[in-house]
């Protein structure tokens, strides 16, 4: 009998360039050395902290226009100008002098809305390139495939992206390096400084070149030429309204919404949790890479639930991890403590994939790209207001710690506030769980689309 060999979604050019695109464009080197990198620049916290607001602020002002836009203009352009911010934000930080603190922290001011701004850019088109290709050629059933296949090789490459970050930065190892390979070279921090910089440059280059081999793929849409900002603006308001009004799309939304919020603001602290639990500061960037080591199998694991298990079922599994791991950082065992922050890492994998792949399966292709953008807007929001309420968290802890709460082992007492910090994470998750089950089961009643979406 003779039968025709399905297609591959991996054949098709637009896919292998979407994968390309995701790991280049993610390859931040400086990211183990973020913060201590914009103060050896000489920046101080209070700069760095408001120069990240300023970074949040960007995305959430244009995550969902861009959306739109990439719905009007096309993907592959809006993802063209993505490459070319990235571009341009590496290079301001490349050439910038160091010494003139007013020129340094506007340059970092611009680094930053360019990054904003990218980010903004890529999130939603990029997806929405790759899936509606899939869909021209009859695949869209392999885009689990995809997403497996994206998160794994993402993962390898975050692997090695955290670990030669880290040792390029470091004076004394490129000192050995140096001496090793015989060049005469005195290596200090200032010459180090820029070096993760320099390799990120080298992959924004190679996003930019992806993005322009890249094929836009026609999509329904009734713009008839209109590319006005008061299109895009109507654009936006009728995906809102899709969301509001498709109850699945909508939990989908507050689901991811919930595990991203809490975790990722659990994530952004885990340098201090690392010398709260004993680790040394040289292992910070190992073990990075080795919390990386599960995105190469976690996407596999995601695939089968997502094959055989309900949206319900796969959520429950990500709260239970989510308890323990929250449960379990709380009391900071030495060492030890590292396994349930891998516990967390797992439920951010699970989420991402199933976000993506619950959320292309039912949403139309003209407005492909806003949607997935106000998932990217209400996420940052959420993370936004998580970040302010934390605040007020360790405000109200140190208001109430006192100078008794120092112990005699040494831990300083803000290094005590963060751990009883820490405590309030789990019982906030499981309010907001059961609110959110509670909104989701009113929400879901009478309608079936909970059945066909799995």
């Amino acid at each position: 009998m003779n039968m025709l060999k399905r297609k591959s979604p991996f054949e098709l050019r637009n896919i292998r360039l979407f994968i390309a695109f995701r790991v280049f464009f993610n390859s931040r080197f400086y990211y183990p050395v973020f913060t201590i990198l914009f103060l050896d620049f000489g920046l101080s916290l209070e700069q760095f902290a408001l120069l990240n607001a300023f970074w949040a602020a960007t995305i959430v002002l244009l995550e969902v226009p861009s959306g739109a836009l990439a719905d009007i203009i096309g993907r592959k352009n809006l993802l063209v100008v993505a490459g070319s911010l990235m571009v341009a934000e590496m290079t301001l930080l490349s050439i910038v002098p160091r010494g003139n603190a007013g020129l340094l922290f506007a340059a970092f001011l611009l680094n930053r809305v360019f990054s904003g701004a990218a980010e903004a850019a890529a999130s939603g088109a990029d997806e929405a390139l790759a899936y509606d290709t899939l869909h021209k050629e009859g695949l869209a059933a392999e885009w689990p495939r995809v997403l497996e296949r994206q998160m794994r090789l993402q993962s390898i490459s975050f692997m090695v992206v955290t670990s030669l970050g880290a040792a390029v930065y470091d004076p004394h190892l490129m000192q050995l390096a140096g001496g090793w390979l015989g060049l005469n070279i005195h290596f200090t921090q200032a010459v180090t400084l820029r070096f993760p910089i320099y390799l990120t440059l080298g992959m924004a280059i190679l996003t930019l070149v992806t993005t322009l081999r890249m094929r836009e793929t026609p999509f329904p849409s009734d713009r008839h030429g209109e590319t006005s900002p008061a299109r895009a603006f109507r654009l936006t308001m009728d995906a809102g309204r899709w969301i509001i009004r498709t109850p699945f799309a909508l939990v989908v939304i507050l689901g991811g919404l919930l595990f991203d919020s809490c975790i990722r603001m659990v994530i952004t602290l885990t340098s201090q949790y690392y010398r709260i639990i004993r680790l040394p500061e040289a292992s910070f960037g190992l073990i990075g890479s080795a919390l990386a080591v599960l995105g190469i199998f976690v996407p596999r694991v995601a695939l089968r639930m997502s094959q055989r298990r309900s949206p319900a079922f796969n959520m429950a599994i990500m709260a239970g991890l989510t308890i323990l791991g929250l449960t379990g950082m709380s009391f900071v065992w030495p060492l030890i403590g590292l396994l349930p922050l891998a516990l967390v890492w797992i439920v951010m994998y699970l989420q991402a994939f199933f976000q993506s792949h619950y959320l292309n399966r039912i949403t139309a292709s003209q407005q492909r790209a806003t949607v997935l953008s106000f998932k990217g807007l209400s996420f940052n929001l959420a993370y936004g207001l998580m970040g302010i309420l934390y605040s007020i968290l360790l405000a109200f802890l140190r208001s109430t710690g006192g100078d008794s709460t120092r112990i005699s082992s040494g831990v300083a007492f803000e290094n005590l506030v963060y751990i009883r910090s820490l405590t309030w994470f789990p019982w906030c998750f499981l309010a907001a769980t059961g609110a959110f089950v509670f909104y989701a089961r009113w929400k879901m009643k009478g309608s079936d689309q909970h059945k066909t979406a799995g």
